[in-house]
């Protein structure tokens, strides 16, 4: 097959497309698949995406670019639909990655690899979904599947998915439920699924779970939440991994954690950006990345040898600021790596909390109470950012200034991280339920303070997500914080800001009753993951890309109101799709209301008009969550289905 060295991109060829395939289950139900198909007498090797977002109106604008290229590049690549969603017929899609979406993936993955276009030889790519399950039936092992790349993605569902954060129930939980909500009861397409659509889409409509209710019954790590959960055992995944990810993204803790603990090849990527495919990279600079896919493809999927695996294992992007700081420009910083992970070349380094500092000792232990009655996290209200120019953190001073600050000294010299920052406190809380907030910010010349990276805990979790226990008022408890992977350039002059806070709204939902948290100076500390620099650094290949937002944001225009005084904050967010209104008073948290509405339309001059409209409604009491559902589907004028759901949930530590 040649060396290496000798290796070269296949050359361009000509391709194929087929709009729609049925590929058959073993109880009748047909996945609808579009495919391009390399021509050519060889057999080829094949890539599938697969996805419940609509292969024909939801993913094609994306999808068409990374088909061309694969194919026109020796390799096939498929896009299926889930059973149950876009055009597949038959079925119903219950839920986030069950059984049954397994069984059928492994089933689509031995039908590809029949095919007599087919070299037998499959791989697995996709974002967030297509990323989790992508992971998910690797761990099936099925003989076919032959190496994967996922992006965007999480090895546990309860600690690094979009329902429960550090054990509190997030906000992104509903954000995310709104727009499932939208993928589960969408119609079919009849261009392709038929003349008996509608009785389909009448079928999904009937069968729509609430799914917001069925994750707020599972407020612990339990059954639900592990299944699926492939960090809990990575040595069932058998064929080489590409983890790929950004720094803006919310999804990045499984990434170190695979490469850590997964003993098959690897390779992982992390850049400059939020919850995209690295050519779409914002808030960027993004990457050419089509080459790289075809380089892994063809090294696992085909046997040749491309140089893939003697470079190293973990590339990073390593910012000099924060994306925050400079956006809309590009992200200043360089490419990195490491050629194992865990590197030996990082090495932890301790800053104490004493009172009001971080220092290199520590002082004589002192117990500070935090601010109490203040509301904390308006500077940092997503957990994954909508649209760069409305959702990433803002400067963060009006949060510290309601929180427990402790500043570093100003560096001597540049301090280089990649990691997760651990703190380490000794902490007490006055009530048997709260959250610590921890925020690691650089703070510059000017007193500009700009978060670097965060994290909460429920406390009562503080010895894990699947059994909590409440707290004893009073009583001080060792706990460790660690806070979301991150590489970060703290810049010589400049100063490490730590804050500490009782909650982060609207991140979380706040704890049921007002709390106060006490931490012991002296004895907790931060500790960063330091990296010493390499001179030089390995060469990176893969071309950079300058993207733009294009202006449609599915998130909209965001606006924050208040405090009035009485304390009451409202954030609402506006677009043509969503409509959301959040409120909450300082010092009472059962004053919140959590409220949203997604409409999804589906038009088409010879189809009609057919219009989704999901809403939700949180309050709470100390003791139950009452979250109201609701789901209305209309065609043209025509209400053809409408459900409202009402449900109150008792709160379970949370």
């Amino acid at each position: 097959m040649g060396s290496a060295a000798d290796w070269k991109l296949p050359a361009k060829r000509a391709f194929r497309v087929f709009e729609n395939e049925w590929i058959p289950m073993r109880d009748g139900t047909q996945l609808a698949a579009r495919l391009w198909l390399p021509e050519g007498a060889e057999r080829v090797p094949v890539v599938l995406e697969y996805l419940p977002y609509r292969k024909d109106d939801g993913t094609r604008q994306r999808d068409e670019p990374t088909g061309r290229y694969l194919a026109e590049h020796g390799v096939a690549f498929a896009r299926i639909d889930i059973r149950g969603s876009g055009d597949s017929r038959g079925g119903l899609l219950a839920g986030e990655y069950t059984p049954q979406e397994q069984e059928d993936g492994v089933a689509a993955i031995a039908w590809l690899a029949r095919q007599p276009w087919s070299n037998g030889s499959v791989g697995m790519r996709g974002k967030s979904w297509g990323g989790f399950n992508a992971l998910q039936i690797a761990a099936l092992a099925p003989p076919e599947l032959k190496a994967i790349m996922p992006m965007c993605f999480a090895d546990n569902r309860y600690t690094d998915d979009a329902h429960y954060i550090g054990g509190a129930l997030g906000l992104v939980n509903f954000e995310w439920g709104q727009l499932f909500q939208t993928v589960l009861a969408g119609p079919p397409d009849p261009r392709f699924f038929g003349p008996r659509w509608q009785e389909e889409w009448l079928k999904r409509l009937n069968g729509f779970p609430p799914v917001l209710h069925e994750w707020l019954t599972h407020q612990r790590f339990d059954t639900f939440w592990q299944r699926a959960s492939v960090g809990l055992d990575y040595s069932r995944i058998r064929c080489p991994v590409y983890c790929v990810g950004g720094w803006e993204d919310g999804y990045n803790n499984s990434i170190t954690r695979a490469l850590a603990e997964l003993k098959v090849p690897r390779k992982a990527l992390i850049g400059p950006w939020a919850h995209l495919f690295p050519p779409d990279g914002l808030p960027g600079p993004a990457l050419e990345w089509a080459q790289e896919e075809v380089r892994w493809w063809v090294e696992w999927l085909r046997g040749e040898r491309t140089g893939i695996m003697a470079e190293p294992m973990f590339r990073f992007y390593m910012p000099d600021c924060t994306a925050s700081e400079v956006y809309p420009q590009e992200t200043p910083g360089r490419w990195v790596a490491e050629d194992t992970w865990p590197s030996a070349r990082v090495a932890p380094a301790a800053f104490h909390l004493n009172r009001g500092t971080l220092d290199s000792t520590p002082r004589a232990p002192e117990t500070l109470r935090c601010p109490t009655r203040k509301i904390v996290g308006l500077q940092r209200m997503e957990w994954i950012p909508f649209s760069m120019s409305s959702d990433l953190s803002k400067e963060q001073t009006p949060d510290d200034e309601n929180s427990a600050r402790f500043d570093s000294a100003p560096l001597p010299a540049d301090l280089e991280i990649i990691g997760r920052p651990i703190a380490t406190l000794r902490i007490a809380a006055d009530v048997p339920v709260a959250h610590a907030a921890v925020r690691l910010t650089e703070i510059n010349a000017d007193g500009t303070s700009w978060l670097v990276t965060y994290a909460l805990l429920n406390l009562t979790h503080r010895d894990g997500h699947r059994e909590p226990s409440p707290l004893v008022p009073g009583r001080f408890y060792d706990v460790e914080v660690p806070l979301n992977l991150m590489a970060h350039r703290f810049k010589k002059g400049n100063r490490l800001r730590l804050a500490l806070s009782e909650s982060l709204w609207p991140l979380v939902w706040p704890a049921p009753t007002p709390a106060v948290l006490s931490v012991v100076t002296g004895v907790s500390k931060l500790t960063l993951p330091v990296r010493a620099p390499r001179q030089p650094e390995p060469e990176f290949k893969i071309p950079l890309k300058h993207v733009q937002e294009d202006g449609s944001k599915l998130g909209g225009g965001v606006t924050v109101t208040g405090p009035d005084a009485e304390g009451r904050v409202v954030v609402e967010r506006q677009s043509p799709q969503l409509r959301w209104r959040l409120e909450t008073t300082a010092g009472d948290p059962n004053s919140g209301r959590w409220a949203g509405e997604m409409t999804d339309r589906y038009e088409r001059d010879d189809w009609g008009a057919n219009e989704l409209c999901a809403g939700f409604e949180l309050t709470s009491t100390p003791d139950a969550f009452r979250l109201r559902e609701s789901l209305k589907a209309t065609r043209g004028e025509t209400v053809v289905f409408e459900r409202h759901w009402d449900h109150t949930v008792k709160r379970d530590l949370m």
